[in-house]
């Protein structure tokens, strides 16, 4: 049985044990960057903001208080510190857009999965914030709406107002886009 995260970092508290360090920045690196990406729009200042993420869990500045799943705290410390950046950003400079890598893909199938993504990436990047953070907290990560509640600092009545109301936005974009919406 695999280890939770909770005891991995509680051992990595008391034995200041790198391998436990390695172990959850392994476990979380892509996941916490995809979702910063999110936020701040660009890639290099996602994996920093994820660096400096793992540097508060280091130094100990903010303590787990098991009041929700390590990844959530996690998440929540890493929203908290790019939002602080975007702040921090001079009036006038704008966010980078990356556009999705283009890789060799076999087959047609590939072909169309590849651009799909891409148009999915390109219309989630037109959401306001909260839709987008919400969409990826709930579909990418797979968290709760009481995990993405306390991650974005959120009542879990508005984390599913923002999740439908993202939705909707989303729709529209790619109905935008030329992509047609099918209820089933």
């Amino acid at each position: 049985m695999q280890e939770t995260d909770e005891i991995i970092y509680s051992r990595f508290l008391r034995k200041q044990s790198e391998d436990d360090l390695r172990l959850l920045l392994e476990r979380h690196r892509e996941s916490l960057t995809l979702f910063l990406n999110g936020i701040v729009q660009n890639m290099e200042d996602a994996e920093e903001l994820m660096l400096d993420a793992f540097a508060v869990v280091v130094s100990g500045t903010s303590r787990f208080g098991g009041k929700s799943s390590f990844r959530t705290w996690l998440f929540g410390i890493g929203r908290k510190l790019a939002l602080s950046r975007i702040r921090k950003r001079r009036p006038g400079s704008e966010l980078q857009e990356y556009p999705a890598e283009a890789g060799a893909s076999e087959g047609e199938l590939d072909l169309l999965r590849e651009e799909r993504n891409r148009s999915l990436y390109q219309a989630m990047s037109r959401l306001n914030e909260d839709y987008r953070q919400i969409l990826y907290l709930l579909y990418f990560e797979d968290m709760s709406h009481e995990e993405a509640a306390r991650v974005m600092g959120k009542s879990v009545r508005q984390t599913y107002n923002l999740a439908h109301r993202g939705r909707q936005a989303l729709r529209d974009n790619l109905e935008r886009m030329g992509f047609e919406y099918a209820e089933y």
